[in-house]
């Protein structure tokens, strides 16, 4: 019984060779000596990535084509260059993710990628992929595949990879693997071999040896004679903590309970530095706070979203269904929220005069917010907030604004002048 396997019984169908690299690379590592805890096998999407749950190894389950940028990342931060990382991936996986293959090859990380390449989509029902060779037949080219494939290991060898083979997935290749391991940098080791589900049933009669011949990318070892990385690897970097600014609970506030607040704007108003300085207010009021921003890709049109937990206790959840209070300052925002302001029923609706408040249970509050510019609009609206639940006082939101240096750039003097009459 293998110690790197769980169990001699694979989930794999019968014949299939992800089932011959996955008996062939625990074999491997025995005989390097190396025990389960002494490896790292990244997987992602795709049949291989079922070892996962038959291995005595430290695993790592990604998304589609990802497992190298995984892999790159633990090789970044390991601080034992004793444990091996060994990345599984498909041959969809590796065209997904040919990038990450390119530059952990560039780099020369230390690890290794094993491809198992069947030469189709073995999980999604026989498709062509990258990899697939010239005449290969697949369920998306039953006439055979007009086109010929990556070559991986070409493009793995001329990206800098110390190590890269290919070889046919037949019989006890455990040597072969062995060998990728045993390399000091980035190897990249590339298993041909063939689906029993759909690639024996496209391509009736066809011998392995004969396709990959045919091919015309040969079994081969191709090696680069350069140092491993060798930059910051195995350290880390000191807590992104040290370099922030502690801001200290000078404030009192009201608020016995949490409370949620949605403050929706257009983009470019100001909407996320209203929120900040808000959190910043809340902070210094002895309270608890979280924020998350959302607008459109093209950041500087259409909406502006700030959420915002605020709340004596610890936070331990940052999500809201229906808000407590919501602040609009236009019609971008309006319209991004509108949905959860018609299922309030209670709480308070700060609104911009200039807009139509929607059916809703709460209690609707209307404000010519913009009349002192669309930038300063959500601070004016918050200041509003301030001044009529008491949660934040007026004074906490000016300290703020003031100790930030923002006093010359936003209207306060105004603001405070709407606000106290």
């Amino acid at each position: 019984m293998s110690n790197i396997l769980k169990t001699p019984v694979l989930p794999y169908c019968k014949g299939c060779g992800h089932d011959l690299i996955a008996k062939n690379t625990a074999r491997a590592l025995e005989d390097m000596g190396l025990k389960p805890l002494d490896v790292i096998v990244v997987t992602d999407i795709g049949c291989h990535g079922i070892i996962d749950g038959c291995l005595n190894t430290h695993t790592v389950h990604g998304l589609h084509g990802r497992s190298v940028a995984l892999g790159a990342g633990i090789a970044f931060g390991l601080e034992n260059p004793e444990k091996k990382i060994i990345v599984f991936i498909g041959d969809g996986g590796s065209t997904i993710g040919l990038q990450h293959i390119l530059e952990a090859a560039r780099l020369n990380l230390d690890m290794t990628v094993v491809v198992h390449n069947n030469m189709l989509y073995g999980m999604t029902g026989g498709q062509t992929s990258g990899l697939t060779p010239c005449g290969f037949r697949t369920s998306t080219s039953v006439s055979g595949n007009p086109w010929s494939g990556y070559d991986l290991c070409a493009l793995a060898h001329t990206s800098g990879a110390a190590y890269a083979s290919r070889i046919a997935g037949i019989g006890d290749i455990s040597s072969s693997l062995g060998e990728a391991f045993a390399v000091k940098g980035f190897s990249l080791i590339e298993v041909i071999e063939i689906c029993p589900g759909y690639g024996v049933k496209f391509n009736p009669g066809r011998k392995l040896s004969e396709i990959i011949e045919s091919s015309g990318k040969l079994p081969g070892k191709w090696e680069n004679r350069r140092e491993q990385f060798g930059g910051v690897h195995g350290s880390k970097s000191g807590s992104l903590f040290e370099d922030l600014d502690i801001i200290n609970s000078e404030f009192k506030s009201s608020l016995e309970k949490p409370l949620s607040l949605i403050i929706s704007g257009s983009a470019g108003e100001g909407v996320q530095l209203a929120a900040a300085l808000l959190s910043a207010a809340v902070v210094r009021s002895g309270l608890h706070v979280t924020q998350k921003g959302s607008y459109p890709v093209t950041v500087g049109v259409g909406f502006s979203t700030a959420e915002l937990i605020i709340s004596p206790f610890q936070i331990g959840y940052h999500g809201i269904d229906i808000p407590d209070v919501v602040v609009v300052t236009s019609g971008d925002g309006l319209a991004h929220c509108r949905s959860r302001i018609e299922k309030m029923a209670g709480g308070i609706l700060f609104i911009d005069s200039s807009l139509q408040a929607p059916g809703t249970g709460a209690d609707v509050r209307s404000y010519d917010f913009r009349s002192i510019g669309a930038r300063a609009a959500c601070l004016y609206a918050l200041f509003r907030f301030a001044d009529s639940t008491g949660y934040i006082s007026k004074e906490t939101l000016y300290r703020v604004i003031s100790d930030g240096g923002l006093a010359d750039k936003i209207p306060v003097k105004r603001i405070s002048e709407l606000i106290d009459g």
